[in-house]
């Protein structure tokens, strides 16, 4: 006898318009990721769903059946066309109070959604919007762990300083002018502030933090950076700083990037015993013998440098001379050696 699951789904040359019926109850991820949905009237929601990810669709309103999903834990409209009208009905879906993950990413919001239902909320994603303000974020659930609103239009840090548990904080390319309000963020490991309009660096006394971008400010000084020990990796390419100078405490950094500054030399570096990867480009760094000294702590272990479009790199023997002193060197600008 013909197995019954084969014979189920055996197509029958007298129908071909016959469809094959799969059931979804046990589904728990469903993934509908770009197939142009303008809605879900055609799509089955299973009731067991623990993850629902509508990325790059067509959607401008929330499909109210989504509130019924009790199990559901990350759920995505990353790149849709939601505005700040149609997301307004999460904040009463009362039986998704258990989310742990929203991820709102370029839609169309012009200020934060209130999450505040949602008390186990750990990621919470509404970068590339329209957003001005901070405005609301003060009712975000203190169990937050990540936080990205980069790419929007906000001036201010604010609304922030009960996030106790936060572990990454992006901000990048907005309008700040002032690093501000980061004092109770003592598990925050990693802070995203690039493209933005800081003048000064304010960590407010952070330790434990061990990623920080400020890449594309208006820094011209690298002091406020002291008692940042735990660090491990630190990007400030595309400032106005004109000397290294506070590097001396990060013994733990691993990555330094100061391309596109103003340098004239390289300082305060001969502590960092475990910097692996160094940008020095596009600066007016002169001396080869300085950049050797500079880095004499680190010679071992440092394995990438560039140093392009500095006076130095015009030297006589460039590559060679930076192969002998630096033993283990695998890329220097665009050359990657065996």
């Amino acid at each position: 006898m013909q197995d019954q699951t084969e014979a189920s789904t055996e197509t029958n040359p007298d129908q071909d318009d016959q469809t094959v019926e799969i059931d979804l109850s046990s589904t728990t991820t469903l993934d509908l990721t770009s197939f142009q949905l303008h809605d879900l009237d055609s799509v089955e929601l299973p009731p067991n769903l623990t993850e629902l990810d509508l990325t790059a669709n067509r959607l401008s309103s929330l499909d109210p059946r989504i509130a019924n999903l009790i199990y559901l834990k990350k759920l995505s409209f990353r790149q849709n066309l939601i505005d700040d009208a149609a997301i307004e009905p999460i904040s009463r879906w009362v039986s998704l109070s258990g989310l742990e993950e929203l991820v709102l990413r370029d839609n169309k919001l012009m200020k934060i959604p209130d999450a505040s239902i949602f008390k186990k909320l750990l990621v919470f994603d509404v970068s590339f919007n329209e957003i001005t303000s901070l405005h609301g974020l003060s009712k975000a659930s203190s169990t937050l762990k990540e936080l990205y609103v980069s790419k929007n239009e906000v001036t201010k840090m604010e609304e922030i300083d009960h996030l106790h548990e936060l572990q990454i904080l992006e901000l990048g390319s907005n309008r700040l002018r002032v690093m501000e309000n980061l004092q109770n963020f003592t598990n925050l490991q990693e802070l995203w502030l690039g493209r933005n309009r800081i003048k000064v660096i304010n960590l407010c006394g952070l330790t434990c933090i061990k990623k920080i971008s400020l890449q594309s400010n208006r820094l011209t000084s690298m002091i406020g950076l002291e008692e940042c020990v735990a660090l491990e990796e630190l990007y400030l390419s595309h400032n106005g700083i004109s000397k290294m100078k506070g590097l001396s405490m990060l013994v733990n950094l691993r990555v330094l990037d100061v391309s596109s500054n103003k340098l004239i030399s390289v300082d305060d570096i001969q502590n960092l015993t475990r910097l692996e990867d160094l940008w020095l480009n596009d600066n007016q760094i002169e001396s080869l013998e300085n950049i050797a000294e500079a880095v004499s702590g680190s010679r071992e272990k440092l394995t990438t440098i560039y140093l392009e479009n500095n006076p130095c790199a015009k030297s006589p023997n460039y590559s060679a001379t930076l192969r002998q002193i630096f033993p283990n060197i695998e890329q220097i600008d665009s050359d990657v050696f065996a």
